[in-house]
């Protein structure tokens, strides 16, 4: 069995990625949190630190960007390949991942769902097919979630934009009007929402909306778990939704 080091250890989804652990022929080696008091039936550290103990396989991380460079720097020596389902990355964080991809095989998606993969792909199909439609991206999360946009309408936003494209990023005062070339970017937080994402196409008389709503966070653990398997038997590289759904085909 395979072994995990589980970045995020503690948090919602790292809690969902040790519960399915086994399903997926994985155990977890031991847990990085900033919180270490919490129950857990594996060791649990407060950072990437080279007193870990356990052995891992490989690297799951749910945590935020701000851990990043601990954990390539834990990584890079190790030869550890790595998961990385965490959102909100800058610039910054983007180039020390692809200079990481050069040594070790790293798994990068903002959104582990096949469900938001087929969504992707509708949604592009549409807008080749209406071009001259408005498009609106509207996601909404749990209270409780940090960034904003969420990671997963960023790569819906990749899909549509072109070298023209204006963003709008919600909209607010007297001259909030329509403009040509324009995507709205629309955030809600509240409850316990595991996260739902919908893109309008709104044409004249007439609107399509595609829509993702996910029910379980399970769905994402489950995910990270495939990409985990996936990654054990790549080259060091970067790969992503592409790669894995296209292996099991």
């Amino acid at each position: 069995m395979n072994s995990i080091l589980l970045c995020g250890a503690m948090g919602h989804m790292g809690r969902e990625v040790a519960r399915c652990a086994t399903e997926h022929g994985f155990e977890i080696a031991a847990g990085i949190d900033f919180y270490t008091a919490g129950d857990a039936a594996f060791p649990l550290y407060a950072s990437f630190t080279p007193f870990i103990r356990e052995k891992a396989d490989i690297i799951i991380d749910f945590s935020r960007p701000a851990a990043l460079p601990g954990l390539l720097e834990y990584a890079l020596p190790r030869g550890l390949p790595c998961v990385l389902a965490s959102t909100g990355y800058g610039e910054q964080e983007e180039r020390m991942i692809a200079d990481a991809a050069k040594t070790l095989p790293i798994f990068v998606s903002a959104n582990m769902s096949v469900g938001v993969y087929v969504l992707k792909k509708l949604i592009r199909e549409a807008s080749l097919l209406m071009p001259q439609a408005d498009v609106e991206i509207i996601e909404k999360h749990h209270r409780q979630k940090e960034d904003s946009p969420s990671g997963t309408a960023k790569a819906l936003l990749s899909v549509l934009t072109a070298p023209d494209t204006r963003v709008v990023y919600g909209r607010q005062g007297l001259d909030t009007k329509r403009r040509a070339g324009e995507i709205g970017v629309h955030s809600v937080r509240g409850g316990t929402v595991s996260g739902e994402h919908e893109v309008d196409f709104m044409l004249d008389n007439e609107v399509i909306s595609i829509t993702h709503s996910a029910q379980s966070r399970s769905i994402f653990a489950n995910g990270a778990l495939r990409a985990a398997r996936y990654l054990l038997s790549q080259a060091p590289g970067l790969y992503g939704m592409d790669d894995l759904m296209g292996s099991l085909s």
